[in-house]
Order: structure tokens, then C-alpha cells, then sequence
């Protein structure tokens, strides 16, 4: 599997020099769909996802490493 680079086509949200994407970066990022991403996370796959003032869901860099241990799983397996 190619490594997966981490730039999403959106500006990312930065707060405190943390890094945060947006649910729609991280669907184009691994190219999955909403739909995936969020049952993973009510699976307790992705560990708590952040919020931001409207109550979006914002995915850490820590988030994105789980993603990516979830995507390896997935590819060992098939």
C-alpha cells in the first residue's frame, strides 16, 4: 500500500499548533464515505474526535494515525 500523504485539498483548522481536519478532508483523504468514517468512530475505532463550535466533528493527527492502523487492517484482510 503507498504511503498516504496527510495534506488534505482544504485548509485545515489550527488551534494551539495542533492540526485538525474537517470530516470532508478526511473522506477525500483516505477516500472513504461519511458514512464509514462515523461508524468507526461510535465503534470506538477512532478515539475522541474533537468538536468545534458548531459541534463539527475535528479529526487530530492522532486520529489520523488511527485511520491510517484501521486502512491497514482493511487492505491485510481482503
Amino acid at each position: 500500500m503507498p504511503a498516504i500523504s496527510v495534506r488534505p485539498k482544504h485548509t485545515a483548522a489550527r488551534s494551539k499548533g495542533k492540526t485538525r481536519y474537517k470530516t470532508q478532508d478526511i473522506c477525500e483523504l483516505f477516500d472513504i464515505s461519511k458514512a464509514t468514517l462515523f461508524r468507526w468512530e461510535r465503534e470506538g475505532l477512532i478515539s475522541s474526535v474533537g468538536r468545534d463550535w458548531r459541534n463539527w466533528r475535528l479529526y487530530s493527527e492522532k486520529n489520523v494515525l488511527e485511520i491510517k492502523a484501521i486502512m491497514r487492517g482493511r487492505s491485510t484482510r481482503r
